[in-house]
């Protein structure tokens, strides 16, 4: 059975979804305005694994991931100036432009961390109708006023506001979540509430703005998540995931609102991950530890070394990065890699189990099952090399394993053409006669094939990209 934390209950519960063996799954995406960092990737590489494991128990999941790439201001309390707009004057782009350069190296990202496109990507943009029509069904049911700067939300018609949070409503108002800060638009009734459409400011042209019953305008930032995920998955889903930062604001109002406009239940297990430090410190460019999973390959590492290290922390556990701890990870990356190499050069062949190695498989399940604990599985992983199956259990144990791991085990004994064979030599060559130049040309070359590029101790290994998103 498998057991995951609910946000919303605040304890661990056997899931079941509403409608086996199917899942319906929502996972909160990207705002398109600038690079992704390597705390996005660890939501990411959580949510992934959160995909993997219910696959591993079954179920057929159906996961939906949105991209912002409109209507997120840089306040949390609807003022500000909205995000694309600004990466387009940063940038001297369109904020068009943008989205489609932030967008693109998103995925770029995830390839490289091996992480699945989830089955639909929604981007905001195409679904601003749906928004729209989201808002017409509030305004019709009462929820919904309008002030100069746009149509809000009346959470002081919601009695449950704010259940996600376990703080009251009277205690978010005065403020007394941590971080969550309110600031006063002239006319609102109450200071949780929150935009579901704004208005362009007169004598303003934005880039993007379209026509409403309310005006020239765009969507509140928690509106989209709400349409998208109706839209495509129904009015109660299965699985919300997102960052901890999301419980306060942006997923407690997509709940009021979802909830509202349908009077049914929105999402019935939220799954949040914990945040990411660097040096134990929050990333920053200004600190200069904003890193990016580019960055990480600059200095010779494996992308899979990145995701090696994010499975050694429990999800909701908050995990601090060092260089020490990826270079710990690149080696035992490494070292798997060569474990598995050997068994294959010994003839290992992926069979049926034997009744000891059915045995270690089941504590791995035992270790996935259990909110997701890859800490555990990875012990599992380590005492299974270690121990004294055979070559084949082993081999399988490890293929198998590699599913819900996803560093690229089950790649390793794929036959590899011999034109990629002989780009992967000469970057073996380089490597050795230190033209590191040479060995990046070569890297970037063999990525271009969709592959990604791992160092080891038996030389360069090649893992084949397979990218089936809809998007």
């Amino acid at each position: 059975m498998l057991r995951l934390y609910n946000t919303l209950t605040r304890k661990i519960e056997n899931f079941v979804p509403l409608n086996p063996p199917l899942v319906t799954y929502y996972s909160c995406g990207p705002t398109v305005y600038d690079f992704a960092h390597i705390g996005h990737a660890r939501t990411y590489v959580f949510s992934d694994i959160l995909q993997r494991v219910l696959e591993w128990s079954g179920y057929k999941v159906k996961r939906v991931m949105n991209i912002t790439d409109v209507g997120h201001l840089t306040s949390d309390s609807d003022t500000g100036e909205d995000k694309m707009e600004k990466g387009a004057k940063r940038e001297g782009k369109t904020v068009w432009d943008i989205a489609k350069f932030y967008t693109d190296d998103f995925f770029v990202m995830l390839q490289k961390l091996n992480i699945k496109t989830p089955q639909t990507i929604c981007k905001a943009t195409d679904y601003i109708k749906e928004m729209i029509d989201l808002v017409k069904v509030l305004e019709k049911k009462g929820f919904t006023y309008t002030i100069e700067d746009g149509v809000y939300f009346d959470t002081g018609k919601i009695s449950d506001y704010g259940k996600l949070t376990g703080k009251s409503k009277e205690e978010l108002e005065k403020g007394q979540k941590a971080g969550f800060r309110v600031e006063i638009v002239p006319g609102k009734r109450n200071p949780m509430d929150f935009a579901l459409w704004k208005l362009t400011p007169k004598g303003v042209k934005r880039q993007m703005e379209w026509d409403s019953p309310w005006g020239k305008g765009f969507p509140g930032w928690h509106i989209e998540c709400s349409a998208m995920s109706m839209k495509v998955l129904g009015p109660t889903i299965d699985i919300h995931t997102g960052g901890v930062d999301h419980i306060p604001i942006h997923h407690t109002n997509e709940i009021a609102q979802s909830e509202a406009a349908t009077d049914k239940k929105f999402v019935r297990f939220f799954l949040h991950g914990e945040h990411l430090f660097v040096d134990g410190e929050k990333m920053s460019k200004s600190r200069g530890n904003f890193y990016r999973v580019a960055d990480i390959e600059k200095k010779e590492y494996s992308p899979l070394a990145l995701r090696y290290l994010f499975l050694t922390v429990h999800y909701r556990t908050q995990m601090n990065f060092t260089w020490k701890s990826l270079n710990a990870s690149q080696t035992a990356l490494t070292n798997l890699y060569d474990h598995i190499r050997k068994h294959i050069q010994n003839g290992a062949k992926e069979g049926k189990l034997s009744k000891e190695a059915q045995k270690v498989k089941k504590e791995f399940e035992e270790a996935i099952s259990s909110d997701l604990s890859l800490p555990l599985a990875l012990a599992v992983v380590w005492d299974t090399v270690k121990g004294r199956l055979s070559s084949s259990d082993i081999y399988t144990l490890l293929l198998q394993f590699d599913t819900v791991l996803g560093l690229g085990f089950s790649d390793i004994h794929v036959s590899i053409a011999p034109d990629i064979q002989a780009l992967i030599l000469k970057r073996d060559e380089a490597r050795r006669n230190k033209n590191f130049q040479e060995a990046d040309k070569l890297r970037s070359m063999l990525e271009k094939k969709r592959f990604a590029v791992n160092d080891t101790s038996v030389g360069t290994i090649v893992i084949p990209r397979n990218n089936n998103a809809k998007r």
